[in-house]
């Protein structure tokens, strides 16, 4: 079994640690502060955008599975040195390097998103994602490094708690059958990412070199608007039928006054207001991994939820 060394314990950071280690593998967690021991995992503190220390902990890894995304608020200041570090520890130590991407790089687009559409993001953080997969790729067709992007949409499912539009805001309200409130045009069809799924091609294309020096989607099912998959959810919950609110730009605006993570919203924004749907085909037909069937994902993910909540109350 081989070594592999995951950046950041959010959701997919460890969501991947732990396929990684339910297969029998050793597996490396890097972050700043530090995490409880699970069984398999060692836990490392340290800076993953100190380059030189990251490159100690990764010698002798199969991959390293960059995870760890900085604070909304600092992507455009945290993302480029954070990046360059794990280019560096992958150039370093000959580790592939698996980088979990989303599509803000593509920015507006009319139809269906694949992974042949430019590049071509506006705004500073769709740019920055960009440019991350960009400096990557270019190294990677130097032979520096072996690198890999899997991109996926919003993310849906347990674990999901913080970040997800289907999770912290929406399921302790839906599961007392409270109204909810989403952002945008809940009537919009939007692409939902099974976390399960994300862990599941990251370790896929770790070991499938001819994935290497692209980009690729996650399998993602057919898209459904806010409101169908909080009808969905609700109805597994038996709490249903439950109301849908979009917020209005003018609360948003007032909210924004106050909150920076609403302001930076601002940005993408449009991701909500207009259909949002992603086209995972190209790597349905390369690799093994599927999408998990959207009635197990809600099934799983309302029955996570209720555990959650009634532990912690």
């Amino acid at each position: 079994m081989s070594l592999y060394v995951v950046m950041g314990f959010g959701p997919a950071g460890a969501a991947t640690a732990r396929l990684l280690a339910g297969q029998g593998h050793s597996v490396r967690v890097v972050t700043r502060s530090g995490r409880n021991p699970e069984p398999g995992i060692e836990h490392v503190v340290l800076d993953a955008m100190d380059g030189e220390q990251l490159t100690e902990v990764t010698r002798g890894a199969a991959a390293i599975f960059s995870c760890a995304a900085p604070p909304y608020p600092r992507w455009t200041r945290d993302w480029p040195p954070l990046a360059s570090a794990a280019c560096t520890a992958a150039e370093a130590t000959g580790a592939v390097l698996v980088m979990l991407g989303n599509l803000y790089g593509y920015g507006p687009v009319d139809g269906p998103m694949t992974e042949k559409l430019p590049l071509a993001a506006t705004g500073p953080k769709g740019r920055v994602r960009a440019q991350v997969w960009e400096q990557a790729q270019e190294l990677h067709e130097q032979g520096r490094v072996k690198a890999v992007e899997v991109r996926a949409s919003d993310f849906f499912g347990p674990g999901v708690t913080d970040g997800g539009h289907l999770a912290a805001r929406v399921m302790p309200r839906l599961l007392r059958g409270k109204p909810v409130s989403t952002l945008g045009d809940p009537d919009a069809p939007h692409s939902w990412t099974y976390l399960p799924d994300v862990a599941g091609a990251l370790v896929e294309v770790a070991g499938e070199e001819r994935a290497w020096g692209h980009a690729w989607h996650v399998p993602t099912e057919p898209a459904l608007s806010t409101r169908e998959m909080v009808d969905r959810l609700a109805a597994r919950a038996g709490t249903g039928p439950v109301a849908v609110r979009g917020l209005p730009p003018a609360v948003l605006g007032a909210a924004s006054v106050f909150s920076p993570l609403i302001r930076e919203l601002k940005e993408v924004r449009y991701q909500f207001d207009r259909p949002f749907v992603v086209d995972s085909s190209a790597y349905e037909a390369a690799f093994a991994l599927r999408a998990t069937p959207v009635d197990e994902q809600i099934r799983a993910t309302v029955d996570w939820w209720r555990e959650r909540l009634a532990s912690t109350g």
